[in-house]
């Protein structure tokens, strides 16, 4: 005799939800926290400053980095050649654009900061998936066997 147990159609569809949003809590935080920059060249970022584009910028001697938040709200990130810094920021104050540069402190903590790589958890992740699919065959192949039994 073998018994079956189906969930309600109801704790289906409040489980399905209840995943959904919690799949959707956890992407809006992330999505709202950091400013993304997009690289660009020295040469865009000295047509956007002849342009009048720029309306802030703030300078990582560190990395000679210039971290550009233009007028329309972009966000870029470009980089100048060493022993330039005095002449980009004296360019960008002729040009009246603020200019922040970050204690030494947060430079070299921006610079130390490199991107995770995500490989060993992808890695993780298919060997977990293919040991679901195995447990998974052998308990239908189990279960057929017993049905078949009977």
């Amino acid at each position: 005799m073998t018994t079956h147990f189906r969930a309600f159609p109801a704790v289906k569809a409040t489980l399905v939800v209840a995943f959904a949003c919690l799949c959707c809590a956890v992407a809006v935080p992330v999505a709202q926290g950091a400013i993304s920059y997009e690289k660009e060249s020295l040469s865009e970022y000295e047509q956007q400053l002849a342009g009048g584009q720029i309306g802030a910028v703030t300078i990582n001697k560190f990395v000679r980095s210039l971290r550009i938040t233009l007028k329309d709200g972009r966000h870029v990130l470009a980089t100048y050649p060493k022993h330039e810094e005095a002449a980009v920021a004296g360019k960008l104050k002729e040009k009246g654009v603020p200019v922040s540069v970050l204690t030494p402190e947060s430079a070299q903590k921006e610079a130390k900061s490199k991107p995770v790589k995500h490989k060993l958890r992808y890695i993780a992740g298919g060997i977990l998936i293919v040991v679901i699919l195995i447990v998974g065959g052998v308990l239908l192949v189990f279960r057929r066997r017993r049905l078949a039994a009977e």
